[in-house]
């Protein structure tokens, strides 16, 4: 699925609240945003059947942290489905520096699909892996 699979994008402004005691941006802010874009790229593409029956969850995070990022910096996060199994799909994350192009972090995060009512892992549709291509 990788090689067509749509790359959706974000921009971040780096603010205050984002940054730890070294004044670089939190490790745990980076983990948000990576669940944050992935929503927003489900939210973005799905329809409102889908969305009112499925949810996704977060099984296995792989994060390599590459550079910091400081206050005001504007970041570029960057998704995609990478592959899908049954009823995992694994998305990577790439985040940027904006201005500079220079990589920050890189993510890859397995996301089960769960059916909203029952809560138990829900299989892959063709047609829903088809929605992110």
């Amino acid at each position: 699925m990788s090689a067509n699979s749509e790359v959706y994008q974000k921009y971040i402004t780096v603010s205050e609240d984002d940054l730890d005691d070294q004044q670089h941006v939190n490790n745990v802010r980076y983990v948000q945003w990576i669940q944050d874009v992935a929503q927003e790229h489900w939210e973005f593409r799905a329809s409102e059947e889908q969305k009112a029956g499925l949810a996704w969850v977060v099984v296995r995070h792989e994060i390599d942290y590459k550079m910091e990022a400081l206050l005001n910096d504007e970041i570029l996060l960057e998704t995609r489905i990478i592959d899908t199994t049954h009823v995992t799909s694994v998305r990577e994350v790439v985040i940027k520096n904006n201005n500079s192009g220079k990589l920050l972090a890189k993510a890859k995060t397995t996301w089960c699909l769960l059916d909203q009512k029952s809560k138990k892992p829900q299989r892959i549709s063709d047609e829903l892996k088809e929605i992110f291509q």
